[in-house]
């Protein structure tokens, strides 16, 4: 299809929501993509952290292929041998205690998933979120979100909800009570500026949830399946969460989240949550497969690796518009001093694809099966706009 054509349609008939780049995207292979005019960029989106295996693994292709040719729906009433093996893939991938699981399609299904776990399990109703913190756009997950864009729309949104400083212990402290039902938060902070967190604030995060009679809930929606150096980032640190919400990347692309529950978790009572589609055959396929290219193709090792050389590269970028360059595996930030959206425009007129994370920060989330020449050449891309010393706005 021509492209104007492609985002003629689209313009008239999407919901408006979504602000849409002037550019049809419709072929992927590896950490490329192609727009309908035949331009190749190298994707520093990825799907938004779902694409952590590239686009078009020949893994994913092959699994989902088979699994829909045999079985593509089966609600939850039943029993399922797809389901069956990735039930337990997942408890032995999981950090120690989380064996059992939730499934869904999103990550804002697994937190809203956390949150309703956590008020059943302790019979209390208080959150503690971040500032700062992204949790999703549900009502429950955005009442965790902190940015006041996305919430003010919405409000009242569901009570209870409090938002301390990202890294600050005394205010964390002093938020925790004997009504508090859980400590909701990220290890890097994603769309809150791909902040890392603290290890003392982590750790002093699941040692007052242990004191106090909360649980600890770590959203790895997007720091999961390898974007940071290890399968999970909360493994950085050895923490041991109660509810770990994941999704993103799960399924090599396709539509599927998860919320992993430990044993600080009581029995869930029947028919207090569910989804018609959560675990279906098709979305397993995908995940099984997922996990086994993550420890075949050691995609966390990879990232561990690429991830370092690429902080290293980006810091030594010589910039006035450059504030700070931070992130984790390849999850990285470059926290400018001008708005980020002109520099994302002329990226993508160099083959580049990237994200922003905030009105200031460029975010990058490649395929971790990325090729170190293609981060170069974003590097060089980058470099060139950078280096310039003025936003051109």
């Amino acid at each position: 299809m021509d492209p104007t054509a492609i985002i003629s349609i689209e313009s008239a008939h999407t919901s408006g929501v979504y602000p849409k780049r002037p550019v049809a995207i419709v072929r992927g292979q590896g950490a490329r993509v192609w727009d309908a005019e035949g331009n190749e960029y190298v994707d520093c989106v990825g799907g938004q952290g779902a694409a952590n295996l590239g686009h078009a693994h020949p893994a994913i292709v092959a699994a989902v292929t088979q699994q829909a040719a045999q079985l593509i729906s089966c609600p939850e009433i039943f029993h399922n041998d797809r389901r069956a093996e990735l039930l337990a893939a997942l408890a032995q991938a999981a950090p120690a205690g989380l064996q059992r699981a939730f499934l869904c399609n999103s990550g804002a299904e697994a937190v809203e998933a956390a949150i309703k776990f956590a008020w059943l399990s302790t019979g209390r109703r208080q959150i503690v979120a971040c500032q700062r913190g992204f949790h999703g756009r549900t009502l429950g997950a955005l009442s965790a979100t902190w940015e006041p864009k996305y919430r003010e729309p919405f409000e009242p949104l569901v009570p209870g909800f409090r938002h301390v400083p990202y890294n600050d212990v005394d205010a964390l402290e002093q938020a925790v009570d004997d009504q508090t039902a859980a400590v909701l938060l990220e290890v890097v902070q994603g769309e809150g500026g791909v902040r890392p967190g603290d290890p003392a604030f982590l750790l002093a995060a699941q040692r007052l949830c242990r004191e106090r009679g909360a649980l600890l809930i770590v959203d790895e929606v997007q720091t999961g399946y390898g974007r940071t150096g290890r399968l999970f980032a909360c493994q950085h640190y050895g923490l041991e969460p109660d509810l770990m919400p994941i999704a993103k990347s799960m399924a090599g692309g396709l539509p599927m989240g998860a919320c992993l529950i430990g044993p600080r978790v009581g029995e869930l009572a029947k028919l207090t949550h569910g989804s018609t589609f959560g675990g279906n055959p098709l979305a397993c396929a995908a995940a099984l497969a997922t996990l086994h290219v993550m420890a075949a193709e050691d995609l966390p090792g990879r990232a561990a690796r690429l991830g370092a050389w690429l902080l290293e590269r980006l810091r030594a970028i010589r910039s006035p518009l450059i504030r700070e360059v931070r992130g984790l595996g390849l999850l990285v930030g470059i926290e400018l001093k001008v708005k980020v959206t002109p520099i994302l425009q002329r990226l993508q007129a160099r083959g580049v694809l990237a994200l922003p994370a905030g009105a200031a920060v460029l975010r990058l989330l490649p395929p971790l099966v990325i090729e170190q020449e293609d981060l170069e050449r974003v590097a060089q891309a980058i470099e060139a706009e950078l280096g310039r010393g003025t936003s051109n706005e």
